[in-house]
Parts: structure tokens; sequence; C-alpha cells
């Protein structure tokens, strides 16, 4: 599991004093580096270098969160599929779980316009940062290839 913490923003917050819902997919996003880093290290933008891209992203907002105080953003991988692999987020507000999401990212060729199986190297390093949520189970592509998540 990665783990970052980000320091809200006067402007992140609505006019209830509430993190506005509009910060969770940016907060997210950033907590994906280091899984972005995984596939590419310096984060090399390059259609020669990049194979990710985002198809899907979900959040559940379980409690209100604030400006007073830090968040963390916890980032791990739930889901292994063909192409395809599910990023789970949580962000921590003085230690409760205040919302949930998952992202699901297929490893892709920009130059060919289509996805592909994930490299077996890849699928090593993946695995080895795994940490299901307790509603999803993780999902071995070669063992499952009906899985919604394979692409």
């Amino acid at each position: 599991m990665f783990s970052i913490n980000v320091s809200p923003r006067f402007g992140d917050i609505d006019g209830l004093g509430h993190i506005n819902n509009t910060v969770l997919p940016v907060w997210f996003e950033t907590g994906r580096n280091s899984i972005f880093r995984l596939f590419s290290p310096d984060l090399i933008l390059s259609p020669d270098v990049w194979h990710l891209i985002l198809v899907r992203t979900e959040f559940d907002f379980l409690k209100q969160m604030y400006f007073r105080s830090d968040v963390e953003i916890r980032t791990f991988v739930a889901k292994i599929g063909n192409s395809s692999f599910t990023v789970g987020h949580e962000a921590w507000q003085e230690g409760e779980l205040k919302v949930k999401g998952q992202a699901v990212l297929v490893y892709y060729d920009f130059k060919l316009q289509k996805a592909f199986p994930l490299p077996e190297s890849i699928r090593k390093v993946l695995k080895k940062h795994m940490f299901p949520s307790m509603d999803a189970s993780p999902v071995d592509a070669e063992t499952d290839t009906n899985s919604p998540c394979s692409i």
C-alpha cells in the first residue's frame, strides 16, 4: 500500500466548510503516482513508454471532511485482470475513513490504439502491492479470464 498526506487548501472547501467532492479525484490521481512509477519510474509520458489509460473511476463519500486537518490518501492494487487492473483508494482524516474509491487502468498501446495483456513482469510487481478491499476479491487473470475487470 502507498500513502501520501495532502493538506487541504482554502479553495478546496465549499460553502459549508466541507472538502468539496470535486477535490477527491485529483487527490486520488496524485495517490496513483506511486502506481504509475511501477510502469515508468521517471513518469515519462511518451507513447513509447507510457502504457496506461484510465477507463473508470468511482467514489463513495462516507463521511464529511473539513479544512482543519491533513488527509491521508492510501492507494493499493485491488484486482488484476488480463489487460487491466483496479486501483483502490481511501481518504482518511483524523483517523477515520472518509472516502473510498476505485480506478480501473488498462495496459494500452497509444500508437496502435488498443489494449494488450499486462506483461508478466508488471503483473508480478502489481501483485506485490495488492491489498484487496473488503467488498472485492483479487482477480488472477490466468485463472479467471471472465473477470469483469478484464478487458
